[in-house]
């Protein structure tokens, strides 16, 4: 962004200490005294602010460079007798230069944090889906036997950040989801589509960030702690309500306690919930988590009418160099059983290879990874863009930075259906494929 030097010294006004009148002599040959910002400038001059050039001329009808501003924003930074209004715009003026004032060694850091008390980021983010079954399944919404079943759908996420102090900050996710084929939102209550697009609150938290602690209360982020690789979580990836506390830095123990909320869960509407992970984070990192889960519909899927259900998850992971990435996780329920027979396994279990990845701000950075993923019993409610809920196979994965800040996505899983042997069937493949367009702002 340019802007001409008379018009740039509109928002120079606030870097000075200018106000009513100004003893300096001109420095410039080419400012008259009668000019409307000749006592801003003298008095920018004799702050040190502005030097014009070696011919003792000002040019202020020239366009400067982002950089020239940058250094008359330091120059003023560098003054501390400014008023707190003053002060406010030189910090706005200095998280717009941020980047010129890095490059000049002036550090900004904490100006970028407040000079903006809310911030806003998002994405638009179209998804293609289409899972396949060898054998038919019920469709609760037409109530006949389907073998496939697509999906198309259009998402707008809006998540603000607003500052309130040096320590906290409030956080939220806002999205709004529409069907493609539909021309409509979904009610899932009512497993229809519904005429009115609906904005929903997804999360709302407040996080206090201190060394080596950190706490959030709300409504927020729920990823049990081998969700850091590719494909994601195996045991959880949504939301829940309650408190979530974090110690230290390389090696991190982390307490969740709240609610927790699940299409499995109808009569008690959401479950209690504590969980405990301890991570070990660098080149090779490792963890373990333990994650408690208590509600009154659990008494059909678990042993011996157990309304709680206890999962222990283990995670490990090395990087070879910058490109690849290989990483595993494990997950056991001794409380699960399905209620008519064993052919559910209480265990989940991924191994992942991954190789380089996309950066949404990197024009051309690509990723891609192959997976092989058993989402049984132990994963409750896991990332299943590719392999899905209650399957079992190979999960590939590539993702593409078109331009900046658009990057498509594809995945494709094939495997079978743990199900299947459940309802007494043989044909047991299943497979998904799953192509998504982000544009991130």
């Amino acid at each position: 962004m340019k802007k001409t030097l008379v018009s740039a010294l509109s928002a120079a006004l606030v870097i000075g200490a200018a106000s009513t009148t100004f003893a300096a002599a001109n420095p410039f040959s080419d400012v008259p005294r009668d000019h409307w910002a000749y006592d801003a400038v003298t008095q920018l001059a004799a702050d040190g602010v502005v030097e014009g050039y070696g011919d003792g001329t000002y040019r202020g009808d020239r366009n400067i460079t982002r950089y020239e501003m940058a250094q008359m924003t330091a120059k003023a930074m560098a003054k501390g007798d400014m008023s707190a209004s003053d002060k406010a715009l030189v910090d706005r003026l200095a998280a717009e230069f941020a980047d010129e004032l890095n490059n000049l060694g002036v550090r900004v850091s904490n100006l970028e944090k407040h000079a903006d008390m809310v911030k806003w980021k998002g994405v638009l983010e179209y998804t293609y889906t289409s899972s396949r079954f060898d054998h038919p399944y019920r469709d609760m919404k037409s109530g006949k036997n389907r073998k496939k079943v697509n999906s198309d759908n259009l998402l707008f996420r809006l998540e603000p950040t607003a500052e309130v102090n040096n320590h906290w900050s409030v956080h939220a996710r806002l999205d709004a989801e529409t069907k493609m084929n539909k021309d409509a939102a979904w009610d899932i209550s009512e497993d229809k589509a519904s005429s009115d697009d609906k904005v929903s609150l997804k999360r709302a938290w407040a996080e206090g960030d201190y060394t080596n602690f950190n706490v959030k209360l709300g409504k927020m982020e729920m990823l049990s702690a081998e969700a850091y690789a590719k494909p994601g979580a195996l045991i959880f990836d949504r939301e829940f309500s309650g408190a979530e506390v974090t110690f230290g830095k390389d090696v991190q123990f982390k307490l969740q306690a709240g609610r927790m909320s699940s299409d499995e869960i109808q009569r008690d509407k959401a479950a209690n919930y504590q969980g405990a992970e301890l991570q070990y984070n660098g080149r090779f990192t490792a963890g373990v988590g333990y994650y408690r889960l208590k509600a009154e519909d659990f008494d059909g899927m678990l042993k011996d009418k157990k309304q709680t259900m206890q999962i222990w998850g283990v995670n490990a992971a090395y990087r070879f160099d910058k490109n690849s990435f290989l990483s595993a996780a494990y997950a056991h329920s001794k409380d699960f059983r399905m209620v008519m027979a064993d052919s559910m396994p209480n265990k989940s279990y991924q191994v992942t290879y991954e190789y380089k990845g996309a950066e949404p701000d990197d024009k051309g950075s690509w990723g891609a990874y192959v997976s092989y993923r058993q989402l049984a019993g132990a994963s409750v409610e896991p990332t299943g863009d590719g392999a899905m809920e209650g399957t079992r196979g190979i999960e590939l994965g590539t993702e593409y930075t078109l331009f900046p800040n658009v990057v498509l996505s594809a995945k494709y899983f094939r495997g079978k259906d743990l199900y299947a042997k459940y309802l007494g069937i043989n044909q047991d493949k299943a497979s998904k494929l799953f192509g998504r367009v982000e544009f991130f702002f």
